[in-house]
């Protein structure tokens, strides 16, 4: 059975912070806590975060 080890962790937190990074400045302008990116490293919390995004004018009813 193959694990992460030293070098998959590694990757994981690069990645992490590659994907976290840009979240932190973008959730902002969409009225959004920046802490939520974290939300990022959980399992489908990315995809959940960019439908939030994508959809974020109709969820105020229009509003910006």
């Amino acid at each position: 059975m193959m694990g992460f080890g030293g070098g998959g962790s590694l990757w994981f937190l690069i990645l992490a912070v590659l994907v976290v990074v840009p979240l932190w400045r973008l959730l902002p302008q969409y009225g959004i806590p920046s802490w939520v990116a974290l939300a990022a490293l959980i399992p489908f919390g990315l995809v959940v975060l960019l439908w939030v995004m994508a959809f974020r004018d109709k969820l105020n009813g229009g509003a910006r």
